[in-house]
């Protein structure tokens, strides 16, 4: 299973982007998807995540209100609808899958298996 994401870029506080998750090798249909962030210097924090049945979503609390987990099973894709940008998001965000179905674990990397290698995303105040 291989991840690509994109959509990462330059952008002023307060405007938006959407990130985008290709993955190939499987159907997303079989995976729970997670979004994390690493800014630098710190650990990387987990963002978003949408299980793989019912597509239930969870945020973190920076996420919540702002950010919006979405996936397109028929294009192996999943989206991460960022608004109301601020400087503390400038971060290096990447996607992954996995198989877990236990809504409380979707929020830590352990529950994920694979991993695309992250996109950079840059708001400027």
């Amino acid at each position: 299973v291989q991840l690509q994401a994109s959509g990462g870029g330059l952008v002023q506080a307060g405007g938006s982007l959407r990130l985008s998750c290709v993955v190939s090798g499987d159907t997303l249909r079989g995976y729970s998807m997670g979004w994390f962030r690493q800014a630098p210097g710190k650990e990387r924090d987990f963002v978003a995540a949408i299980k793989r049945s019912g597509g239930t979503t969870i945020y973190s609390d920076s996420a919540k209100g702002r950010f919006t987990i979405s996936r397109d099973n028929a294009e192996n894709t999943v989206y991460l609808q960022m608004n109301s940008l601020k400087p503390e998001d400038t971060a290096v965000y990447s996607c992954a899958v996995g198989r877990s179905l236990i809504q409380s674990t979707l929020a830590f990397a352990s529950a994920y298996n694979y991993w695309g290698q992250g996109t950079l995303v840059t708001v400027c105040s």
